[in-house]
């Protein structure tokens, strides 16, 4: 159930129902009409711009068509209010009818209440993490993976068909540093004093690999040159931090469905055909690029490339997909990658980068265009870098990573439920401060903590009311007589009817950040009204000595844990029963 839904519809009804009076013209466009909460909710319940979208192409005042709207729309039950405002805007007030049935819709549909058809099962591949296979993942990777597993999680709810995958970035020169590493590690192992040259990897974290070396090869490699044993050893490292990083994602509780190796482009002619399908499309030239803008780098000379057409797909300049000496930049295996993915079938692609791959935004947008004959949107979201604090300063752990925080020690020091919902309490592209002490506080200003004490505040009710022999299981609570009239009461259910539309503009949007806040806001709600039964008797939850009043207070406390639970679901958080 969708209640802004089904106003909008009544409101589209009505408008029809003008054309057919004649009170407003035929062959008007109804796609611009929206039903929403009012920017002041002392105006009403909901809000509709019909008349202000209409007005124009009707050629008609907006305010006379307001109100010929607002005298059908009064006669529906729903709607007990309808006044102009403004220039022509329609202010509703919805009946207490319609606010218990939103009680009861959840009650009856439990998390599924919110899901939406909207995405027609469209086939969406989210790319995110996608860290370089050198080391465990780092602070920074961590708010990309709860992003990207939120965000797919959230596209699932709203009526996707959504694959998780993971881009192995294992064909490129860092893949031979950390086999160098590791070889360094493994002579370690049998007691040999190494130095580790700048530009390799010193981090503790490649002790263990150096080991298992040892164990899997013995000596053979000791004292021999480097073309003896890189290849063995480059797959071998590259396998071994796969798994650190697939142990850490466990600890975030995120699951890939692909892994897709960038090796796995090279020397199978998949580079080949991409490049092939963008020189069919006439996008591909031998070409000299005009030099940077701004300071020209002094190393800096004119020479012909082998150059992809994107400006005619919207990128600022043409980009270089082959190197003077005949090998392939860095650009042509994601462009084949990439064209991979728009073969597989997929109807939008969405990736997650770092903040550092801003210059990579436009590029890969008209890769794609030019590859799927701009059929397939790409859509590119940057997570901004996360800064730890703990007692108001900047805080770094474990050096056993080298030069940067792992994921581990911060799923280590607060959980995995506080990562994640911390995480997504800013939008991606806003820096976020991780402070260790305030997301472990206990108050209204720690919002992982606000949200899941309303719930197990919720939940400590239901037990309260079953141990005093109260029906309180969700069918019993539907089928009671349920009263939310008091403002408080119609508070929360008001804020319960913008569940679903919520969840609709997040998944349109890409922007599961909105569903943290919504949480919060929901919370604060319950947390309000429980607060306003301490002063107000009939308000409270349970009272033993009515168990009628009980079970309808009950029902709406109970609808607001399933929304809780849903939602928390889709962030990947595990809902609280009980705080500790």
């Amino acid at each position: 159930m969708n209640l802004f839904t089904d106003i909008r519809s009544l409101v589209l009804e009505s408008l029809t129902a003008l054309q057919a009076k004649g009170d407003l013209p035929e062959g008007l466009s109804f796609d611009n009409v929206t039903v929403e909460p009012p920017r002041d909710a002392l105006h009403g319940d909901m809000a509709t711009n019909a008349a202000m979208v209409l007005a124009k192409p009707a050629k008609m005042k907006p305010r006379d068509i307001a109100e010929a709207l607002a005298a059908l729309l009064i006669a529906d039950p729903r709607i007990t209010s309808a006044d102009v405002a403004g220039p022509g805007f329609l202010n509703l007030r919805l009946s207490t009818d319609s606010w218990a049935e939103i009680v009861v819709a959840a009650l009856q549909q439990g998390t599924a209440y919110g899901r939406s058809d909207m995405g027609q099962g469209a086939k969406v591949n989210v790319e995110y993490v996608s860290a370089n296979p050198t080391g465990p993942l780092h602070v920074g990777h961590t708010r990309g993976a709860v992003f990207g597993d939120a965000l797919a999680t959230l596209l699932d709810y709203s009526g996707h068909e959504v694959t998780r995958e993971y881009y192995i970035n294992d064909g490129g020169a860092q893949v031979d540093v950390l086999a160098r590493s590791v070889y360094l590690r493994y002579l370690e192992a049998f007691g040999r004093e190494v130095e580790f040259a700048e530009g390799t990897y010193p981090g503790e974290y490649l002790i263990e690999a150096g080991e298992t070396l040892k164990a899997k090869v013995g000596d053979a490699y000791v004292d021999q040159p480097e073309e003896v044993w890189l290849d063995e050893v480059r797959s071998f490292a590259t396998e071994a931090m796969m798994e650190l990083i697939r142990a850490d994602l466990k600890l975030l509780n995120v699951e890939m469905d692909v892994f897709f190796s960038e090796k796995s482009l090279y020397g199978t002619g998949l580079i080949e055909t991409a490049i092939d399908r963008l020189k069919s499309e006439g996008l591909i030239y031998r070409g000299v690029l005009e030099p940077p803008k701004g300071k020209k780098p002094e190393d800096w000379e004119p020479r012909e490339q082998t150059l992809f057409k994107s400006t005619e797909h919207g990128d600022d300049v043409d980009r270089p997909i082959m190197k003077s000496d005949g090998a392939w930049t860095y650009f042509a295996p994601d462009i084949a990658y990439h064209y991979d993915k728009v073969s597989r079938g997929f109807d939008q692609l969405i990736d997650v980068f770092g903040a550092d791959h801003g210059g990579y935004v436009k590029r890969m947008k008209a890769a794609v265009s030019a590859l799927s004959n701009a059929s397939v949107p790409l859509d590119i979201k940057l997570c901004q870098l996360v800064k730890l604090y703990k007692n108001g300063e900047p805080f770094k752990m474990s050096k056993r990573a080298g030069t940067f925080i792992m994921l581990r020690d911060v799923v280590e020091q607060v959980g995995p439920d506080v990562t994640r919902f911390v995480m997504l309490t800013r939008k991606n592209d806003a820096p976020l401060d991780f402070d260790f002490d305030k997301v472990l506080e206990q108050s209204r200003d720690n919002p992982v903590f606000y949200v899941q004490y309303a719930h197990a505040r919720i939940c400590s009710a239901l037990r309260k009311a079953a141990e005093a022999g109260i029906a309180c299981d969700d069918a019993a609570l539907a089928a009671a007589p349920l009263d939310v009239t008091h403002e408080n009461e119609i508070a929360v259910a008001k804020k319960l009817a913008e569940w679903p539309r919520l969840v609709e503009i997040a998944a349109r949007t890409h922007e599961p950040h909105r569903v943290a806040f919504y949480l919060y806001e929901l919370a604060s709600d319950l947390h309000a009204l429980y607060n306003r039964g301490n002063e107000e008797t009939q308000l409270r939850f349970v009272q033993e000595d009515n168990p009628v009043a009980s079970q309808s207070k009950l029902a709406l406390a109970r609808a607001v844990a399933v929304v809780i639970s849903a939602g928390l679901g889709i962030l990947g958080v595990t809902p609280a029963e009980e705080m500790r």
